[in-house]
């Protein structure tokens, strides 16, 4: 009996210690905070309660995530994609997988930068509808205390569902959404929030040469390794990279940040802006030249840990060193090449003979008091020798009981106006789950389960819902409704008298033209000849090529009638100078009746011959002054 107990006691350890930390890895590596700004809070299943959120802390389902007045927050995908939140506003994560994510949004508003792979889909749920998106766009959901909706599609085009139906959104539009209503409007002027998007997006957008040094699995955090640090070739590593920022004097990883409590296993979350992926890929190395470089992992060999370093741990202190490239990483789970999952072996057998290379680079150990790993608190502590050349060395992260403060990101007091308001609080994740399930399908419902949603009937507005003014269109988006718009609001032009051809002869059979739509023409007039209607260019290309040769014969025998200039009412009439005795300008040149007839015919696209005829009739209108071009007109 007793050796049946102990066997249970320890599969009932192992299920507690292993299966966790090995779901945990899998959860903890799709979504983090990637900025924290302000008294931003979480509460997860280790905490139970509301705590301050850090920088680079993993994000699984089952969080919530409250920005108070002033603050503002994002989370980052593995492939890129970007969520981020305004103040005064409840995100809860209901789903988190490598392909699929699911938010709620109770209040507030949430900016959403889509850039996932193929087959990733993206639902934002709300009090009263659900957004899903398949495709790469940037969209904004907005909701208000009485959870009446707003989506805008700022590029891309996502699907949007009430109780009432479905309809798409496309780039330039905006779907406000109420328990009775349904407005479909075009996008007024950016505001600071959209700004302040378009902004950070460009971080994740303009990479840098990051992206060649790195698998493919890591490409989504390129912009932390080009805005903080360096690459360089080595012989024995190949490519490294070198950060820059936040580092100083004496300074090693894991060093500026604690080890947290999540999902059964302690967790480094750093302090760095950059300490996401260089802590949880890859090793570390320190070479003469350069210092420390981290060593990305081999293509298709990335596999996310809680931090690879090396333990040991005595009843007065804890110490670790970061791993150097091909050295065991000892942990509860799967964690790739050079890794042993001590969840299938006893750890009491198991004996790590290896000496880690880094333990003889100075500073690159780092030891705190017991007391200090559990509960955050920056205490000095010393040993004599080096932890790591005198104890044993444990077999996997220290099997040290977590308090309540080790399971909180970082300790600091949050000001009691800026905790969650008591209807966040009161929220649960278990309950809106029940309530909106994650469908992937885009023909199903996510209100009425197994069933293929009906079109939502819309009443479309030309004005905006927020500004004056409706925006430009964005380079790659054609939005339909902006463009329709457009086209209604442009006044109509009106034409004022006709002009006709400077060099027109009377003909002997007038060919018909064709009646088209008029555009503002300068007034001139031609004695006993009636005006005709301009011709625009698409017409002109069709005119054929025997009538031009017709023309071009009557031109050449009958010569060009005198023309008088039309003005405006009340403005006296302006005769035309008579030609003045003695040589002419072009008396020098010889002169064929060819050359007036190429003169007459040239050919000229539409928009620099109306330009042309515009010069003309501005030069007229100069008392006293006979431009060159009517003289050989004339």
């Amino acid at each position: 009996k007793m050796k049946a107990r102990e066997i249970i006691r320890a599969v009932i350890l192992l299920i507690f210690m292993g299966l966790p930390s090995y779901a945990m890895a899998e959860d903890l590596s799709e979504l983090r905070l990637s900025l924290v700004d302000g008294d931003v809070q979480i509460i997860t299943e280790d905490t139970r309660e509301w705590v301050p959120a850090a920088i680079n802390m993993p994000i699984r389902g089952g969080d919530r995530i409250w920005v108070p007045e002033g603050a503002r927050a994002e989370l980052q995908a593995r492939y890129g994609t970007a969520v981020r939140l305004d103040e005064n506003s409840s995100l809860e994560i209901l789903t988190v997988t490598h392909d699929s994510l699911q938010l709620y949004l109770s209040l507030g508003q949430v900016y959403v930068n889509f850039r996932g792979e193929k087959n990733d889909v993206v639902q934002l749920d709300t009090p009263i509808a659900s957004v899903r998106v398949y495709d790469t766009a940037r969209f904004n959901i907005a909701v208000a205390q009485n959870g009446d909706t707003d989506i805008s599609a700022f590029r891309g085009a996502v699907a949007a569902e009430s109780r009432s139906g479905k309809t798409r959104v496309g780039s330039g539009q905006m779907l406000s959404l109420g328990d009775a209503y349904a407005d479909l409007s075009p996008l007024g002027e950016p505001d600071d929030w959209e700004r302040w998007n378009r902004d950070r997006d460009k971080r994740y957008e303009e990479r840098g040469y990051s992206s060649q040094y790195l698998p493919g699995e890591l490409e989504g955090y390129a912009s932390d390794f080009d805005n903080n640090g360096r690459w360089f070739y080595t012989r024995d590593y190949g490519y490294v990279w070198t950060p820059t920022v936040y580092v100083s004097a004496g300074w090693s990883p894991y060093r500026q940040g604690r080890w947290v409590w999540m999902g059964g296993d302690y967790v480094w979350i750093a302090s760095e802006p950059w300490g996401w992926a260089p802590y949880h890929y890859g090793r570390w190395a320190f070479i003469t030249s350069f210092g420390w470089c981290w060593v990305p992992p081999a293509r298709g060999a990335a596999h996310w840990g809680p931090g690879y370093v090396g333990w040991v741990y005595t009843p007065t202190y804890v110490a670790w060193v970061p791993l150097a490239p091909q050295e065991t990483y000892y942990g509860y789970g799967h964690y790739g090449p050079h890794s042993v999952n001590i969840t299938t072996v006893n750890i009491n057998n198991v004996v790590v003979k290896e000496v880690y290379r880094n333990v003889y680079v100075n500073n690159a150990v780092t030891v705190v008091n017991r007391d200090s790993f559990l509960t955050g608190r920056k205490e000095g502590f010393k040993v004599r020798e080096n932890p790591f050349l005198r104890e044993r060395i444990s077999v996997g992260r220290p099997r040290i009981e977590p308090e309540r403060a080790t399971r909180i990101p970082v300790i600091r007091e949050i000001p009691k106006a800026k905790e969650p308001p008591r209807r966040v609080r009161e929220t649960e994740v278990r309950e809106l789950k029940e309530k909106r399930h994650f469908v992937r399908e885009p023909n199903r419902s996510v209100f009425v389960p197994q069933a293929s949603p009906r079109t939502l009937p819309v009443r479309r507005i030309d004005a905006p819902k927020k500004g004056t003014s409706i925006r430009p269109v964005e380079p790659g988006t054609v939005p339909v409704r902006r463009m329709r718009q457009l086209e209604t609001q442009q006044p109509k032009k009106t034409a004022p008298a006709k002009r006709q051809e400077i060099r027109q002869a009377p003909v002997e059979s007038q060919t018909k033209q064709r009646q088209l739509p008029t555009v503002p023409q300068p007034v001139i007039k031609k004695r006993d000849v009636q005006p005709q209607q301009p011709v625009m260019e698409k017409e002109r290309r069709i005119i054929k090529k025997e009538e031009r040769i017709e023309q071009q014969q009557r031109e050449t025998k009958v010569p060009a009638q005198r023309q008088e200039i039309l003005q405006a009412p009340g403005k006296k009439k302006i005769e035309q100078p008579k030609e003045q005795p003695g040589p002419r300008p072009d008396a020098g040149k010889p002169s064929s009746k060819a050359d007036d007839k190429k003169e007459v015919i040239r050919k000229v696209n539409p928009s620099q011959q109306q330009d042309e005829k515009e010069e003309e009739v501005r030069e007229f209108k100069v008392p006293g002054f006979w431009p060159e071009k009517m003289k050989d007109k004339r």
